[in-house]
Parts: structure tokens; C-alpha cells; sequence
């Protein structure tokens, strides 16, 4: 029986990227090839340069997820955003230099047995000199900052954060476990299926994600930015660092500190009506 879902170029629609805009983005130089090295480049520079942000959900402003929506407020107005918006912009990319993208939905678990709603994307990318398919999320907030093979028991260690995936079999399909170490040991940070997910089942994910009233990005603002040798998050008014070691420092900030901490920690800077009701 012959398939009629999109597979090939046009899927993630990268014909409409203005790639020069994007990678001036992420800072990104160097060749525009798609092999392996400029992978690992990419993953790198995309996730220590757009930060992780919910502000229109906070808002109850609209989060459209097509291309020029998404470079206009992401690549233009040098805004972040959350899992989907970056993985719909890194997958216009990498289709446009060449790679092949498969998109995958995962569950977010952080150590615990609670079932949760697939409302994490992530990719599948083979670059064309060589054989394996590699896991890029891009759209966590908090690394890896380097593609993980996708194979059962494969490891990174990228600035001193260490992740391992798992590989679980199944009645009907396997489950696969990204891990992240931490003080306390190995601890799972989402798990996911290799089933193929498209813009629009990413569509629907965001509206859940941004909309529903049980979302927690509906209910308070919460940013990251990861730098490599830093994790900073910000929920609601805590603000929060981690290092690869373990240690972190933590504060509460003023809602008068609010703009200047997003602006000078977290690169994000807020339009004045936007801080105005975050503030309120």
C-alpha cells in the first residue's frame, strides 16, 4: 500500500526560510553542508542562542506555528519560544540545507510514574555522510547542546551535562527514555515513541499546551536560557542557576527586576505592554 503522508523536502517547509536571517541568529558561520559536523554545530548554536519562553500564553495572545509567523517572531524580533515553536524553525533549516527530518512527540516524566500528555517535540535527523539517526532537542530549555544517537544505551557529555538514551521494547512499539545525570544519579527526563508527528499535530499540541487551563504555561511565565556552562530558569519570580556539578543559586526577584532579568540573564526583551501585565 502505498503511503500518502509527507516524507520528503517540503514537509517542514525550509524553501520558505530566509536561512541567511537564521543562522545570523544563532551565530552560526561555516559551511552549509548537511554532514554530521555542521549537525552538531547547529544543535549547539540554536539552543545556547534562542531561549525558552511562554509569554504569549501567558498573555493569551496567539501562538501561530507557521514559518513566517515563526521567523518574524523568533529570527526578526529575536524572541524565544517553547518546544514547538523551535523545532518547527531548526526543522525548516535543516531541511533547507539537505537533512533528513523526522518529527517525534515525547512525554515529559522528570522522575516521575504520572502519565503526561505528548506535548514535547523533538526531531529524528540523518545527516548524508553518514548512516545513524540522531535525537535533536533543540526545544527543552535545558540542552543537550549536541545530538544524541539514537541507539539504545548511547551517552553525551556536552559542557559536563551528561544524558543517556534507553531503549524499552514493547508490545506494539518501543519506548525510548532520555536520561539526564544529576546529583542524585540517572534520572528520566521524557520519554518517546519513533512515530512521526508533522506541523500539524504540532498545531494541535501547542494550542493544548497554550491554552488549556490545566497547562502550567497558561498560568505563570516561565523562561530558560542554557549557555552551556549555565542553566538559568526563571519560574514566575524565582530564578533559579545550574551548573553541570550540581550546584545552584537561587533568588526571588522584585516585579520591578522582571524586564532587566529576562533582558540582561535571559536575552529576552519585553515589548512595554507585554512587561506592563506581567508585572500587574
Amino acid at each position: 500500500m502505498t503511503s500518502h503522508l509527507p516524507t520528503g523536502a517540503g514537509t517542514w517547509h525550509g524553501d520558505e526560510l530566509d536561512v541567511d536571517a537564521y543562522l545570523g541568529r544563532i551565530g552560526f558561520t561555516g559551511e552549509r553542508t548537511a554532514t554530521l559536523a555542521t549537525l552538531r554545530r547547529l544543535v549547539r548554536a540554536h539552543t545556547t542562542s534562542i531561549p525558552f519562553e511562554n509569554v504569549h500564553a501567558v498573555l493569551g495572545r496567539p501562538l501561530p506555528l507557521d514559518l513566517a509567523s515563526l521567523q518574524d517572531r523568533i529570527v526578526r524580533r529575536r524572541r524565544g519560544g517553547y518546544c514547538f515553536e523551535h523545532v518547527l524553525l531548526l526543522a525548516a533549516a535543516l531541511e533547507r540545507l539537505g537533512f533528513e527530518v523526522t518529527g517525534i512527540s515525547g512525554r515529559v516524566t522528570l522522575g516521575s510514574s504520572r502519565l503526561t500528555p505528548a506535548t514535547h517535540a523533538m526531531l529524528v535527523v540523518r545527516s548524508t555522510d553518514d548512516e545513524r539517526h540522531w535525537l535533536c532537542d533543540v526545544g527543552f530549555g535545558g540542552g543537550p547542546t549536541e545530538p544524541v544517537e539514537l541507539a539504545d544505551g548511547a551517552e553525551v557529555d556536552a559542557d559536563g551535562w551528561r544524558f543517556r538514551l534507553e531503549r524499552r521494547p514493547g508490545t506494539f512499539v518501543d519506548a525510548w527514555w532520555l536520561h539526564q545525570h544529576g546529583p542524585d544519579g540517572w534520572t528520566d527526563r521524557h520519554t518517546f515513541s519513533l512515530a512521526p508527528r508533522y506541523p500539524v499535530d504540532y498545531v494541535m499540541g501547542s494550542h493544548y499546551v497554550g491554552t488549556h487551563p490545566r497547562s502550567p504555561f497558561v498560568k505563570r511565565i516561565f523562561a530558560q536560557r542554557f549557555t552551556g556552562p549555565e542553566h538559568h530558569q526563571l519560574d514566575a519570580t524565582t530564578w533559579t542557576t545550574i551548573r553541570p556539578d550540581g550546584s545552584r543559586t537561587s533568588r526571588e526577584i522584585a516585579p520591578s527586576e522582571l524586564g532587566q532579568v529576562l533582558r540582561e540573564t535571559f536575552d529576552i526583551a519585553l515589548e512595554p505592554d507585554e512587561l506592563a501585565h506581567l508585572t500587574a
